[in-house]
C-alpha cells in the first residue's frame, strides 16, 4: 500500500531508469572541475584540498546529479569529514521533492546521517581530532565524500562497531528510542504495535522495545517473506495488513484489553486503526507518512479511552532540546557496542547509484536500511 502510494506520487523521470549524471558538455582534457554550491560545499573564500563528488538535487522532482564539488575552509567550530557511508531516509526523498518541512536553497546535497573518519578539525574544535571514527546528523549533505560539520552533531563510534553498522543508528534508532522511552514511555511487559515494521524505522523499534525496554512487539507488516523477518528480529506477534484489517487482527492476538503503544510511520487508515487498537490510557506516536496520507484524529476516540496521540519530529530535537537528542544517539552507540541490538542493513549502493537507491526506498524492494557507500 504504501509503496503504491509513494510509486504514484513519483515523476516519470524517476520511475524510469535513469543515470546518475546529468547531461552537461564535456569538459576540455586539463581543464578544472565544475564547481557548483551545495550545503557542503559553500564558501564566499578559497577552497582548500582535492574536488569531491556529491549527490546534488539540482531540480525538485528530477534524478539527482552526481558532480565533482569545491571543498571550502573549515571555520573554528567545524569539523571537514571523510564520509564513508550515508544513510537513505524518506525525509531525503521529501526534501528532493520539495514536500518537506524544510526546504533547502538549491542546488543542495541530500543526506541526513552519515559515518567517517575526521580529516580536518577548526582551531576551537575539543570534541573529537583527526583520525576519529564518527557519526554525523547533518542538514541534508551528508551524501558526498566529504562533509563539513558543527562539531556539536558528531558523535565517537566506539571501538568493536563498524563504520558501515554506525551509519544505520541515527535517524532509525535516535526515532526508535525518542518515541518509545522518550514519547510513549513505554514500560517492561506492555505491548507495542509497530507498523510498517520491516521498514528502517519498525525494525529499530522492534529491536529497542524487545531488547532495551523488554516489552512484547506486536508487528504489522505488508508481505509474508516481511512476517518472517519481523519474527526473527524479535517481534512476539505479526499482522499481514494486506490480508485484511489491522484493528480485527490486532484484537485476535490481543483480544478487546488493546496495545499499550503504537509506533506508526504509515498514517492514512493504518494509522485510524491502530488509534482504533490501543488499550485503557494507551499512546500512539506518530513519526511519519509513508502511506502517503496524512489522517484526521477523531477526538472521540482519544476521549473515550483515555488514550494520547503524539507526534515525533525526530531532527526538531537537535533544534529544541538537544541534550535529550544527544543522549539518544550516544545510548545507541553503546547498545550497539555491548551487542544489545542489532541493526539490519537492507541493501548498499555506491554514490553513482543514488537515484536506483531512493527508488530502492520507495517501492520497498528491501527491508532494513539502505546506505550509500562513499567509498
Amino acid at each position: 500500500m504504501a509503496a503504491a502510494a509513494w510509486g504514484r506520487r513519483l515523476p516519470r523521470a524517476w520511475l524510469r531508469s535513469c543515470g546518475p549524471h546529468r547531461p552537461r558538455a564535456p569538459r576540455a582534457a586539463g581543464a578544472p572541475p565544475v564547481t557548483r554550491p551545495s550545503l557542503c560545499c559553500r564558501s564566499a573564500g578559497p577552497g582548500r584540498g582535492r574536488h569531491y563528488r556529491a549527490a546534488l538535487c539540482v531540480e525538485p522532482k528530477q534524478p539527482l546529479a552526481v558532480e565533482e564539488v569545491g571543498p571550502r575552509p573549515v571555520r573554528p567550530h567545524e569539523v571537514r569529514v571523510d564520509v564513508h557511508f550515508c544513510g537513505v531516509n524518506f525525509a531525503d526523498i521529501l526534501v528532493c521533492r520539495g514536500q518537506y518541512q524544510e526546504k533547502p536553497q538549491l542546488p543542495f546535497t541530500p543526506g541526513m546521517e552519515f559515518s567517517g573518519i575526521v580529516l580536518e578539525t577548526g582551531t576551537d574544535v575539543s570534541t573529537v581530532k583527526k583520525g576519529d571514527r564518527v557519526i554525523g546528523v547533518s542538514g541534508f549533505n551528508g551524501m558526498a565524500e566529504e562533509c563539513i560539520i558543527d562539531q556539536k552533531t558528531l558523535w565517537q563510534i566506539p571501538e568493536g562497531v563498524s563504520l558501515r553498522e554506525a551509519a544505520t543508528l541515527p535517524v532509525s534508532y535516535g526515532t526508535a528510542l525518542l518515541a518509545l522511552e522518550h514519547r510513549a514511555c513505554t514500560q517492561p511487559g506492555e505491548t507495542v504495535l509497530v507498523t510498517a515494521a520491516a521498514g528502517a524505522t519498525g525494525l529499530a523499534v522492534i529491536d529497542v522495545a524487545t531488547n532495551i525496554l523488554q516489552a512484547k512487539v506486536i508487528a504489522a507488516v505488508g508481505s509474508d517473506e516481511k512476517c518472517q523477518l519481523v519474527m526473527q528480529k524479535g517481534a512476539q506477534s505479526v499482522v499481514n495488513y494486506s490480508q485484511g484489517g489491522l484493528k480485527e487482527a490486532v484484537r485476535k492476538l490481543v483480544g478487546s484489553v488493546g496495545v499499550n503503544v503504537v509506533i506508526d510511520t504509515v498514517g492514512g487508515d493504518v494509522f485510524l486503526e491502530a488509534l482504533r487498537s490501543l488499550a485503557w490510557e494507551g499512546r500512539i506516536v506518530v513519526v511519519g507518512f509513508a502511506g502517503g496520507t496524512i489522517a484526521s484524529v477523531p477526538a472521540n476516540l482519544l476521549l473515550l479511552k483515555n488514550v494520547s496521540a503524539m507526534g515525533l519530529y525526530w531532527s526538531r530535537y537537535k533544534e529544541q532540546n538537544f541534550p535529550i537528542f544527544s543522549r539518544t544517539l550516544s545510548s545507541a552507540l553503546q547498545y550497539c557496542q555491548q551487542g544489545r541490538i542489532q541493526p539490519h542493513i537492507g541493501a548498499v549502493f555506491k554514490l553513482e547509484k543514488v537515484n536506483d537507491a531512493f527508488l530502492h526506498v520507495i517501492q520497498r524492494k528491501s527491508t532494513g536500511k539502505v546506505l550509500i557507500s562513499l567509498k
